[in-house]
């Protein structure tokens, strides 16, 4: 698959994904939320973290403040992603410290301290849609694909999402594209083969 075909492939999951996305029942995706918090605390992985760097939710996205909630009232040190210089950062942040919206829709810690890559145990990464075998599609901005290289080899990635963004079908992915380790949706917890 060619560079152009590979965007453009991307581009029709994005659209397909998120229209039903979108169209799933706000009061719904918040009781969704809590449940994905639940299975990721359970998670082994989760249980043994120090540092995590999750993200902040935007548009129609699962929330993940339940999880950042807590993650923080277990003593883990939380940071969301920052862009500077067009990379990704993690920053340390706690609910109800100062933020500031990106040009995307989420938002950013105002301070905080960076995080060394080396240090994050577990990565909650967005993704637009993913698929069992852990491919997943985000929103095309490459931010992930370029900073989770810089993470330990170890440092466990978990992508929290909808059913409806769970396809089963094969997502297109480049040599580049990273995959995730395990999918939580509120119904399961999936492993992805390495």
């Amino acid at each position: 698959m060619t560079s152009g075909e590979l965007k453009r492939a991307k581009r029709e999951v994005r659209r397909r994904v998120l229209a039903a996305r979108d169209a799933i029942d706000p009061a719904d995706r918040a009781r969704a939320a809590v449940a994905v918090a639940d299975r990721v605390l359970a998670l082994p992985e989760i249980v043994g973290a120090t540092t995590v760097l999750a993200f902040s939710s935007f548009g129609s996205e699962l929330s993940t403040l339940p999880l950042i909630d807590a993650l923080v009232g277990r003593g883990v040190v939380v940071g969301l992603p920052v862009i500077v210089d067009g990379d990704l950062e993690g920053r340390s942040w706690r609910p109800g410290e100062p933020t500031s919206e990106t040009w995307f829709g989420a938002q950013e810690p105002v301070g905080g301290d960076v995080i060394d890559p080396s240090a994050i145990d577990v990565i909650v990464t967005p993704a637009v849609a993913v698929d069992p075998a852990g491919r997943r599609v985000g929103y095309g901005g490459g931010f992930y694909d370029r900073f989770l290289p810089r993470t330990r080899a170890d440092a466990f990635r978990v992508a929290v999402v909808l059913p409806e963004q769970l396809v089963r079908e094969e997502l297109p992915a480049g040599a580049f594209d990273l995959r995730v380790h395990a999918i939580v949706t509120p119904d399961e917890v999936i492993r992805c083969a390495p």
